[in-house]
């Protein structure tokens, strides 16, 4: 007898290729909680009179007209297009499809509009729309340089808590430097230097001795604040004209892209610490993605163990990442003192740092995202200057706390699912 062997048996379930796409509620909820807050301050606290937009400073060569619009019909207006917006992020999570981040932008710039047209209603000022764009591109600039330094540490997988006292130990060395010398240059030299150095230290025990990185990192921000709070009142105060009076940079227009009428003068008439973040950004995009070290930097984040495998030191990666990253982040330091104002003051970064590590969480990791995200908490920042020249009925303590709102609604609802590198905060001990 002839044994017949059997056909095997198609399994066409294993030829196909499943696409699943993880889908968060987080979104779509933060937008209805917001909405429905701003229906309730539009309802409780109704105001009458337009509203005005000033879109040109004096002086310009190109003059745009300023707009006066009825505020509470606009504000309304807005709101019903962030329920439009809070629709659509619910049908994309329906579908089981992620909410695309141009929702997120548009919803948060319509309620933006709602709340300027609400607080400026019935105002005899203007609405200075330049200085609202130039003031937040400012403050956000620290944040950014933080946010940069913060993305390329945890992408080698250190946890970078740190930033903080990288950006205090950057101000307080340009401060010095720069007054010693008279020259603002040597003193970014020297706040690159102070955050390299700091982020060796936190390299030495997290990477070596294998420390546990959040706890260095809570140790050296207290510690740069004790040392820098101490040498402010010892040291500087006796000597302020000596040691704590900086010559500062000053602006430069760029020809042509300064004209360009509302962004331009905000954009492109600023100082070149300011030109400084704009090439910095795209320069760690493509270093993290279109270079070998960056291949090398992400493998080790993210599996340190078959990095070491295939030849990559991985304790070596991870220390040159981080003294880039504390470099970037002493830049962001030196804008303090030679960019903001001319001298060191105690505590002056105010919990910078900390903003800009929420602004590495709410970009995802991504260079382009946490920058993004830096010139949104700078923006929040500089809303209680703009609101106090309208006279607007917010109380000064709430747009005060309101850059940390924006931060936690930020991490906790607009970021959506996030995944951190698979490595960040542990580390490495080589079998």
């Amino acid at each position: 007898m002839t044994a017949v062997a059997a056909a095997p048996v198609p399994a066409p379930e294993l030829d196909e290729v499943r696409r699943v796409t993880v889908t968060s509620r987080k979104a779509p909820i933060a937008f209805g909680v917001v909405t429905a807050l701003f229906v309730l301050l539009l309802l409780l606290g109704s105001r009458a009179g337009n509203v005005r937009y000033r879109f040109s400073a004096e002086g310009e060569f190109f003059q745009v007209p300023s707009v006066s619009v009825p505020g509470m019909p606009l504000a309304w207006v807005c709101v019903a297009l962030a329920v439009v917006a809070t629709a659509g992020a619910v049908l994309y999570v329906r579908a089981a499809k992620r909410v695309p981040i141009w929702l997120s932008l548009v919803f948060a710039s319509v309620l933006l509009v709602a709340f300027l047209s609400w607080a400026g209603a019935g105002s005899d000022r203007d609405f200075p729309v330049v200085r609202l764009i130039g003031g937040a591109v400012l403050l956000a600039v620290p944040l950014v340089f933080g946010a940069l330094g913060g993305v390329i540490g945890e992408r080698a997988g250190v946890v970078n808590i740190a930033i903080e006292s990288q950006l205090l130990a950057g101000a307080f060395s340009a401060a010095i430097a720069g007054s010693l010398t008279n020259s603002p240059v040597i003193g970014l030299l020297v706040a690159i230097l102070a955050g390299a150095l700091v982020a060796w230290v936190l390299g030495v025990f997290t990477i070596t001795y294998k420390v546990d990185q959040v706890i260095v990192g809570v140790v050296l921000n207290v510690l740069v604040v004790g040392l820098t709070s101490f040498f402010y009142s010892e040291v500087l105060v006796p000597n302020a004209e000596r040691l704590n009076d900086t010559n500062r940079f000053t602006n430069i227009a760029i020809p042509g892209l300064s004209s360009i009428p509302v962004i331009g003068p905000a954009l492109f008439k600023q100082s070149i610490l300011v030109y400084l973040a704009y090439v910095t950004v795209p320069a760690v995009w493509f270093a993290l993605y279109r270079t070998r070290w960056g291949l090398r930097l992400r493998a080790v984040g993210e599996h340190p163990q078959a990095a070491d495998t295939v030849g990559i030191k991985v304790e070596r990666t991870r220390y040159r990442a981080l003294l880039i990253a504390g470099a970037i982040a002493g830049m962001g330091g030196a804008f303090y003192t030679v960019v903001s104002v001319s001298s060191f003051g105690k505590e002056m970064t105010a919990g910078a740092g900390y903003i800009a590590l929420a602004a590495v969480i709410f970009g995802k990791w991504d260079p382009v995202r946490a920058t993004l995200a830096a010139l949104l908490f700078g923006f929040a920042q500089n809303l209680n200057g703009a609101l106090s020249i309208v006279g607007a009925p917010v109380p000064s303590q709430f747009m005060l706390m309101l850059p940390y709102v924006v931060t936690t609604l930020a991490v906790a609802g607009f970021v959506g699912r996030s995944r951190a590198p698979a490595a960040d905060g542990t580390p490495y001990i080589k079998e």
